[in-house]
């Protein structure tokens, strides 16, 4: 194991991790998804979350201020924007570029984080690459040596077990790939890896912020910390992927009518709060 099993316990066991464990077995619990409208809003989820990534990763790689726009025309195909700056542009295209061949790799996952780490310009000089191999090799063992048990059920125990497990090998491999606050670009590729790692694990993939990353890249020396900060933001997505997963368009229609009625009525009821209501005013049936 990355860690030894009794302080992955420790971390399974913190309120933190329980309480996304709890959000993220309400999430896994809906699948296998059967409803074609919930497998369309997944579809819909999944292409969200990578424009999200790779924004997140163009500016851990660039340090420049991406946008969300920016990364949707690159995901729909832009090679330039207009007014942007290429070498942005550019990080963009190397941040799908780099999902994607994470999500195709099956085998030898050491030269896979290598070849990420080149793709986003990380800066990992042999030596970090070697470590980080070593990392990798060990965390492989322990997917290994799981899949070898018999599956357990992805309850909430479950979920909190492999969180555990997830937070315990990227903040191994951070710490070998030399990220820190002022080396952010670093953490790209890790980012990746752990992201195809929880679904091996058997957990939903996540999202940070680039705000997010570089204060967790602050709490390495920490695990208590790191798990306290990254436990909830994980949790935080699963809920909004399981509201996206369900996501009804006629109750979303019929929710918003009853808002702008209820919010007409409030501005009708403000604009005449200031009349004097007349005590010998018979009183209205509705």
């Amino acid at each position: 194991m990355v860690d030894v099993e009794g302080s992955l316990e420790a971390i399974a066991g913190r309120p933190a991790v329980a309480q996304a464990a709890e959000q993220g077995a309400r999430l896994v619990d809906l699948w296998p998804l059967t409803n074609a409208e919930h497998l369309a809003n997944d579809a819909k989820y999944a292409e969200d979350l990578q424009v999200r990534i790779s924004m997140v990763l163009a500016q851990l790689m660039t340090g420049e201020d991406v946008t969300i726009p920016d990364a949707e025309y690159v995901y729909e195909g832009a090679e330039d924007i207009p007014g942007r700056p290429q070498d942005l542009v550019d990080a963009l295209m190397a941040a799908n570029d780099a999902i994607e061949a994470a999500a195709q790799a099956q085998e030898d996952r050491s030269k896979m984080l290598a070849d990420l780490a080149e793709t986003l310009g990380s800066g990992w000089d042999q030596a970090r690459q070697q470590d980080v191999a070593a990392g990798v090799a060990k965390a492989e063992q322990s997917l290994n040596d799981q899949s070898a048990s018999p599956k357990s059920l992805q309850d909430k125990e479950g979920v909190a077990r492999a969180l555990a497990t997830s937070l315990a090998i990227c903040r191994d491999l951070l710490r070998r790939a030399g990220a820190d606050p002022d080396h952010a670009a670093a953490a790209a590729p890790i980012l990746v890896y752990v992201n195809e790692l929880n679904e091996r694990l058997g957990i939903p993939r996540a999202f940070l912020s680039g705000e997010d990353v570089v204060q967790a890249l602050g709490l390495l020396d920490d695990p208590e910390a790191f798990a306290d900060l990254l436990a909830p933001l994980a949790g935080a997505e699963w809920d909004h992927h399981r509201q996206e997963v369900l996501w009804d368009p006629e109750e979303a229609k019929r929710k918003a009518k009853e808002d702008d009625e209820r919010k007409s009525r409030e501005a009708l009821q403000a604009k005449f709060a200031h009349v004097p209501e007349d005590p010998n005013k018979p009183p209205v049936e509705l």
